[in-house]
């Protein structure tokens, strides 16, 4: 195989947890720009449909799937039904995640059903789907889960949601062991993208974006773009990346 034809992903069926907008859509139409087929994944019907048709226009098959990530029914039914109307499911990403209030809350002000909300989504969602792909999923699949750089250090105002994302890496590299060597999997940890949630949860306009960058140091020298995510999922769930479980890649503009 040549080497560029190592980054193809054709014969594929990847399923994207959070797929109707920002990361999660980038990673969809990088998956089918790379020849897989697509289902999305998310409890905004209209927005996975309208991916799903994005999808569809880059030749590839796509399916929309409403699903509520923390109803571990409803996430094994999505890998069910994906198996039942693509024929077979080979990658899952776990991109689903956030907050519900959108609200920064120092710990010790942190009402308790905030704790369980943010873990339970960001972190045992994470869980739920790559049980429900991993019994599905045939020689040669692979999970990546989408972490974030949050889960690494200290994160004031937003410990619950950094506490989760670093029991993601602890839980991918967990999985790569027990799944290896018939399943894959990997984590992506991105640095600060300006998705509709962030902006809203911190309270910025694009005009306060490049003052931002700044005062992160980025030594790229400004924010990450949600396409900056799909080269590295694609990546991780090729051939390409046939030797490679239990990693944590950062991808973070050198933060």
């Amino acid at each position: 195989m040549a080497l560029l034809d190592k980054f193809r992903l054709d014969g594929h069926v990847a399923v994207v947890t959070g797929g109707g907008r920002g990361i999660g859509r980038a990673i969809a139409l990088g998956m089918a720009e790379a020849g897989a087929d697509v289902v999305l994944a998310a409890r905004r019907t209209h927005e996975i449909e309208a991916v799903a048709e994005e999808v569809r226009a880059l030749g590839r098959r796509g399916l929309a799937i409403t699903t509520d990530m923390m109803d571990m029914e409803q996430v094994d039914n999505l890998a069910e039904q994906t198996v039942a109307q693509m024929g077979k499911l080979t990658i899952w990403v776990n991109n689903a995640g956030g907050a519900d209030d959108r609200t920064m809350h120092k710990l010790i002000d942190l009402p308790e059903y905030q704790w369980d909300f943010q873990c339970g989504l960001n972190l045992k969602a994470v869980w739920a789907g790559a049980v429900a792909a991993a019994k599905r999923m045939e020689e040669g699949s692979s999970i990546i889960n989408i972490s974030s750089i949050e889960g690494f250090d200290p994160s004031p105002a937003n410990g619950p949601y950094a506490a989760a994302k670093g029991g993601v890496h602890t839980l991918t590299k967990s999985l790569a062991k027990e799944l290896a060597p018939k399943i894959r999997c990997n984590a992506i940890a991105p640095g600060p993208v300006p998705t509709e949630v962030f902006m809203e949860a911190i309270g910025l306009t694009e005009e306060m974006l490049p003052a931002v960058a700044k005062q992160l140091q980025i030594p790229m020298g400004r924010l990450g773009m949600e396409e900056d995510l799909a080269p590295a999922a694609v990546y991780l769930a090729s051939p390409a990346a046939a030797w490679v479980t239990g990693e944590v890649l950062t991808v973070s503009g050198g933060m």
